[in-house]
This record gives C-alpha cells, sequence and structure tokens, in this order.
C-alpha cells in the first residue's frame, strides 16, 4: 500500500488557486452521441484559471479510431502554447465528478509528467461547495518549456494484447457497463461487436465512485479488484469503449499503489470492430 496519493481534494485546491506553478484543467469530455459541447460548458463556467483541454484534438488526429494518444511532440506543442511547462504542477478535473480528467491525467503520466493528480470529485463537488467560479476564456500563459518523455509501461496496443492472450502475463480489466461487457447492450459506437476480449474481468467504472462522485476508500477499491477476480499481484492492463473510462481504472488502481497497471489505448473501439480478434461474450 501506498501513501502517495494521485487525488487533490477540493479545499486544497481551493488554498492553492493563485500558486504560480500551478495549472488547472477541464478536461470535460461527452460521448459523441450525448449532443453536449464541453468547451462551450468551459466558457460557461469554469474553476478560477483553468485551461480547457480537448481530448479529441489533444490526439493523434491521422487515427481511425477515437482520441488516440498523440505523438509526443504534438503533445509537447499543444503544452507550450497553453503555457504549461516543466516543473508545472497539474490538477485536472471534469463535470461528471472522476471520469475524463482520469483520462489526461493518464496521458500526462504517458508524456513523462508525475505532478499530475485529479480533483477528487471534480466540478460538482467543487459548485456543491460554493466555491468561485469564473467564465470566458482564459488568461493567456507565457509560453514555457514542456518536454515529452513518453513512459511506454502505461500504454499497451492491440499487439501487446494479443500477446498477453497467449503468454497470459498480465491480467485484462475492462471499464464498461456489464451488459455491454456480456454482449447484451449494444455498443455506442457503430460497427462494433458486442462483447469483450476472451478472459477479461469486468469492473464498471462506476463502481469505483461514491454517489457525491469521489473515489472510493482504498479498501473499498480492493474489494471491488477482488470481487471481480483480478489478481492485484500481478501486472494489469485495462480497457473501456476508447480509453477514457480504462484511465478511471488506472487511476484507482495507482491509488491502490498497484505500479504495473497499463491501459489499452485502442480499446474496444479497436478490438470490437477487427473481426479477426476473438470475443466472448456473457
Amino acid at each position: 500500500m501506498t501513501t502517495k496519493t494521485w487525488l487533490t481534494e477540493t479545499d486544497e485546491l481551493a488554498r492553492e488557486l493563485d500558486a504560480p506553478d500551478l495549472v488547472i484543467i477541464d478536461a470535460t469530455w461527452h460521448m459523441p452521441g450525448e449532443g453536449k459541447d464541453a468547451r462551450a460548458e468551459y466558457l460557461e463556467e469554469h474553476i478560477p484559471g483553468a485551461l480547457f483541454f480537448d481530448i479529441d484534438e489533444i490526439a493523434d488526429t491521422k487515427s481511425t479510431l477515437p482520441h488516440m494518444l498523440p505523438p509526443p511532440e504534438k503533445f509537447s506543442s499543444r503544452m507550450r502554447s497553453m503555457g504549461i511547462g516543466d516543473g508545472s504542477r497539474i490538477v485536472v478535473y471534469d463535470r461528471a465528478g472522476i471520469y475524463s480528467a482520469a483520462r489526461v491525467w493518464w496521458t500526462f503520466r504517458v508524456m513523462g509528467v508525475e505532478d499530475v493528480s485529479v480533483l477528487n470529485g471534480g466540478l460538482p463537488k467543487w459548485k456543491r461547495e460554493g466555491r468561485p467560479l469564473e467564465s470566458g476564456e482564459p488568461l493567456l500563459r507565457t509560453t514555457r518549456h514542456f518536454t515529452a518523455r513518453r513512459n511506454a509501461d502505461l500504454v499497451r496496443d492491440v499487439s501487446d494484447v494479443k500477446a498477453i492472450l497467449k503468454d497470459k502475463s498480465a491480467e485484462l480489466v475492462d471499464a464498461r457497463s456489464p451488459e455491454r461487457f456480456s454482449g447484451k447492450a449494444a455498443e455506442p459506437r457503430p460497427g462494433l461487436r458486442s462483447g469483450h476480449i476472451p478472459g477479461a474481468h469486468n469492473v464498471p467504472y462506476a463502481k469505483l465512485l461514491n454517489a457525491d462522485g469521489t473515489l472510493k476508500s482504498p479498501r473499498e477499491l480492493e474489494s471491488l479488484f477482488h470481487d471481480a477476480g483480478v489478481d492485484l499481484h500481478k501486472p494489469l492492463v485495462t480497457s473501456c469503449g476508447s480509453g477514457v473510462t480504462a484511465s478511471v481504472l488506472a487511476l484507482a488502481l495507482a491509488e491502490l499503489g498497484h505500479r504495473r497497471t497499463a491501459v489499452y489505448d485502442g480499446s474496444w473501439s479497436e478490438w470490437g470492430a477487427d473481426q479477426s480478434l476473438p470475443i466472448e461474450t456473457g
């Protein structure tokens, strides 16, 4: 068990709002079918000083898969122009509680940034507590030097996952709902088969959160993974529909001090679309 936490509490952030080395990021993202505009919501209200991180744009836009990790050069150049530099302390939040913020937290870690945390309970908790908000475009920050150093340990691709099915070197944990995991419910993205990667365990990401959108206690998290049949002593690879809620699992596992967790970036958007890859249902 580790004492390091990857979470920042709302009262901690409130005390630090004016710290010069602090960068707050609004990482709100919505499923394409929801008809919501995260950037418009950000302009309407955000935590003071927060910058908007567009998950679909700060991505590998050449890939046919949704919001795949950007090349390190693109990530570096976006961070520099946003005024995020080496040595910045980064706190990421979203409008759901803990959802897409985990994806951006994981992205920063893949790019070699360790001083990054997720606001526990996100904007809903911040607002419930009556803390300050602002609207409109953020103040422009001066360009800073940012160096991305890709940490390959934190990410897996389709060939890695195929190898895992053969050599059983890691366990797979799927963050989607039980209905999607079992193949009972159709996938929200067109053209995808229903079911899951053979041998995967199902830990729906919503189960890891309290009713107020905060992450459950380490003891509760541990028993949720345990009850799903996950061996926490093994390397783990998390997946979901498109790599967003898989990152919520990765965050929870990091909170448990699990050091060998990677996210399968292509997730079901890739696996479910490829007719040559095996799937299971039920």
